[in-house]
């Protein structure tokens, strides 16, 4: 199909097919004083399996490797990278015309909707639109500066929000959360299929919650019952990056926002495949 002759050039607004449709025109403008290298979103087809928790020890490890590392925290409603970073909206600064991220201890630059509420604990109850055109945002009104690596925490699902990063940033590619349970395997092949359909590379998959050591012996205890992870990252063809068990030090230090402290050895060398 050749280009109507009443075209705008406005490709967000029309559904034509035309041969001269750029296949990244749904791309959003990086902020003028953004230089941000490579984007990876931590995904999952469901809620609860951890994705905050995996984006928050990716960017921690990452930052302790020397990368300069941001966080965008996609999920507008249900965000919860700040408190493990212990930032508030007091940490958020602005320029004339850009919002400046909040910075951890370490470096980390965070762009989150807890960070720019009055009231943390206040829900977010916005239409779709409201949302995406949120996130947006967060990517062309904040001067990100030079970033190595923003991870990109996702909210749940196959909806608006993922499909508005995957179309509207220059994502890299996908890290994969599940965790034990049968279920999860299905909810796995969701978040696979929109990776494909969105021709996203998949970077791989991590499993959490995988178990817990007991502190006497050392035996590892299988919580959620036996790890289907393997058999997943096999009939998907993805790698296998990576088991995070269950940890208490680990829940208490995201209870007391300095998640970045804390250090293991389940991700180790996961750098490399990012």
């Amino acid at each position: 199909m050749s280009t109507s002759d009443n075209c705008d050039h406005d490709c967000n607004s029309c559904s034509e097919k035309c041969d001269s449709r750029d296949p990244k025109s749904f791309l959003a403008p990086q902020n003028k004083d953004s230089n941000v290298k490579r984007v990876i979103a931590v995904v999952s087809g469901k809620g609860g399996v951890g994705k905050s928790l995996v984006t928050g020890l990716l960017a921690s490890m990452a930052c302790r490797d020397g990368h300069k590392v941001a966080i965008l925290d996609a999920d507008i409603t249900g965000p919860s990278i700040p408190k493990m970073f212990g930032l508030t909206n007091a940490d958020v600064g602005a320029t004339q015309d850009s919002l400046l991220p909040a910075v951890t201890k370490s470096g980390i630059k965070v762009m989150s909707m807890n960070l720019l509420m009055e009231d943390p604990d206040q829900p977010v109850i916005w239409r779709s639109p409201v949302i995406t055109g949120a996130l947006k945002q967060f990517w062309t009104d904040v001067a990100w500066g030079d970033v190595d690596y923003m991870f990109v925490d996702m909210p749940p699902g196959t909806g608006d929000v993922p499909l508005t990063v995957f179309q509207s940033l220059p994502v890299n590619g996908i890290v994969i959360v599940t965790t034990p349970q049968d279920l999860v395997g299905m909810i796995v092949d969701k978040a696979v299929g929109m990776a494909k359909t969105m021709k996203i590379q998949i970077l791989g998959l991590i499993e959490n919650m995988s178990y817990v050591k007991c502190p006497d012996c050392g035996r590892e205890i299988k919580v959620f019952g036996e790890s289907h992870a393997d058999e997943i990252a096999a009939k998907e063809n993805i790698p296998m990056l990576g088991r995070i068990p269950l940890d208490p030090a680990m829940t208490a230090a995201c209870d007391a926002g300095t998640i970045e402290d804390y250090e293991t050895d389940a991700l180790k060398g996961i750098m490399a495949d990012l």
